[in-house]
Parts: structure tokens; sequence; C-alpha cells
């Protein structure tokens, strides 16, 4: 007797590995007779989830933003409904390629958080999988090549076409946990990046003149956080950091501000915050606490960029300004790829 009668894969994916792993796992589910649904998380919004038969197997799949969950996949799984299926894990996480060897990226807090919350609703856990798919994050460095791509797709196919052959038979699968030091040791990283770091990517991306009001951006981003003001794209603190609009921007008109955000740091850091103390400490209190020291420099960092972000985001509709942003972004050199994953491989 099978131990599922159904599979369910719940996936968020931007540039689309994660739905690319969901499509792997739905091949391997059709191989084995299994009846199975795929679901678009970013879909979902605020409707109701149904609660899924007893033998059904649960799977979610999400890329790994700031070494854990992207926060929309963090509140779908919080308003799951109770249940006591058995659920699978699994993560898309930023890979690179040395030769013939693929270099795995970090999962961080994200299996064990989701885990968490799971058990609490009676779940049972039975795979935390990692999948090493090409680095997405175009900020640190361009997309690989297309070969690398291409080798790093099939050898993945490949792993999850075997590791869902034996978990849909019943088996578990925690080779994710056997990264757990390393995952404990990013845990303040990914802390950090949900509370403050995100929000300063957010603030990164522009659109050049190059930019043809086509509205794609707009139209396919998973969270809507991208709006027009002034007739430019203009992306709100909704935004998840997927790439999901710079990977598909048919222009690639879509910039991230290299230059100009390494000029708001060294004008923050090396002039304002200094000079906001020497007044503060002087006319109204002293700060001695260190702690209370950080997350006041942090606040008015992340507020003061989103208003540098609005005064750029103006300025660029004159050329000079236009082509500083556009020149100083590493995005616009012809060498940083964009990264898209490919279909029907």
């Amino acid at each position: 007797m099978k131990p599922y009668s159904k599979l369910i894969v719940y996936y968020f994916s931007g540039t689309g590995n994660s739905k690319n792993v969901a499509t792997w796992l739905s091949k391997v589910a059709i191989e084995k007779n299994m009846n199975f649904e795929v679901y678009n998380i970013s879909e979902f919004n605020n409707q109701p989830i149904l609660s899924p038969s007893p033998d059904t197997l649960l799977t979610f799949v999400s890329p790994i933003h700031g070494f854990n969950y992207p926060t929309n996949v963090l509140k779908f799984i919080l308003r799951f409904p109770k249940g006591k299926n058995n659920v699978l894990l699994l993560n898309t996480r930023g890979g690179l390629l040395a030769g013939k060897k693929i270099i795995p990226g970090v999962t961080g807090i994200a299996f064990y958080l989701s885990a968490c919350i799971l058990i609490i609703k009676s779940y049972s856990i039975k795979a935390m999988f990692p999948v090493n798919l090409p680095s997405n994050w175009t900020f640190i460095h361009p997309g690989l090549k297309l070969e690398a791509v291409t080798y790093m797709h099939i050898k993945n196919k490949e792993r999850i076409r075997n590791f869902a052959s034996k978990v849909f038979d019943g088996e578990s699968n925690y080779s994710g946990m056997y990264e757990i030091f390393q995952d404990l040791i990013v845990a303040p990283v990914s802390i950090l990046y949900f509370f403050i770091g995100r929000f300063f990517f957010t603030k990164t991306y522009l659109a050049s003149r190059e930019c043809t009001h086509c509205n794609i951006c707009i139209n396919n981003c998973p969270k809507k956080a991208i709006i027009k003001i002034a007739n430019r794209p203009f992306w709100t603190f909704k935004c998840e950091n997927c790439m999901k609009c710079i990977a598909n921007c048919p222009q690639k008109a879509i910039q991230i501000t290299h230059g100009l955000f390494t000029l708001y740091i060294l004008i923050f850091y090396l002039f304002f915050i200094n000079t906001f103390f020497f007044y503060f400490e002087m006319y109204i209190f002293e700060v001695e606490n260190l702690l209370v020291k950080n997350i006041i420099k942090t606040g008015l960092c992340l507020s003061l960029f989103a208003a540098w972000y609005r005064l750029i985001h103006y300025l660029i509709r004159f050329t000079f300004f236009e082509r500083i942003m556009s020149y100083t972004s590493l995005t616009k050199l012809r060498f940083w790829r964009r990264y898209k994953a490919l279909k029907n491989i």
C-alpha cells in the first residue's frame, strides 16, 4: 500500500529555481501514479487555505533570502491550518560552480524556524532538503554562464528525482540538518536581514532611461511591491528582493544602484551620524548605552535611506543624474549577467 495518496506542493519563486523544483517533484509523482497539486504561494494573498486530507504529503519549496525563508513564505506557513500530515521542507539556495563541483549555499534558520511552526501545528517533518541551484543575487555577483546554469539544473533535477522517489515511498531525509553548525553561525545575520537588511536592499532598485514602461515588472511582481510614481517604477518596502523584476525586464532597464548606495553609506557614517550625535547629546541628553545608540543609528540610517531613495527617484528624470545612476551600477556592465532559471529541462 502506498504511504501517500496525494502530493501537494506549495512554492514561492522569483527567478524560477523553486518553481523548477516544484515541477520536478510533480514529474516524480506522475511516475508513481500519485495525484498531485501545485500552488504558487504568492497567489494566495489572504485567501483561506483548505485543510488537506490526512493521507496527503505536503511540501513547501522556497528560495533562501538572507539565510531564511522570505517573509511571505513564513506568513503563509504561520497561517496554514493545523493538521497531522507529513511535511517535506525544501529550499533553493545560491549555489556556485567551480569546475564540475557545485559549491553549496547556506540555508540558515529557514528549516528550523518553519519546522518549529509546523510541529506546533501537529505536523510531522519528514524531510529537510536543500537544493543548490544557481545563485540569483545580482546585487553581489553577475549571473552564472549558461553552461554552468545548465549543468547545475541537470544535476539538481536528477538529485530531486532520487530524493522524491524515496520520500514518496515513505522514507525520511534530513540532509539539511548536516549543516546545523554553519546554519547557527549565520543565524544572527538571518535575524538582522529579516528586521533590517531586506529593507535596505529594497531601496536599491531603479529603472534607467531604457525603461519602455511595459509594466512587466509591476504586473509580475509576486508581492505587488512595485508601483508607479512620476511615471517610473518605484520599489516599496513590500519587496522581497526575489530578483524577478531584474531577471525579466526585456530591456535590462532595471539597475541596482551600487554607486549611489555606497555614496549614501559613506555620507551617513562618515559625516551625518557623528554630527547628529554631537548636537543631540549637547542639547538633549547623552546616549551612553551602546545597544540603544546602535538602534538609533540603524533607525536613522534606514529612515534617511528611504528619503534618499525618493530623492534619487525624482532626480533620475534628469539625464545627468540618470547617467550617474546607471554608470555607477555594476548591473550596467556588459558582463554582469542577469539570472533566470531554465525552463523545460
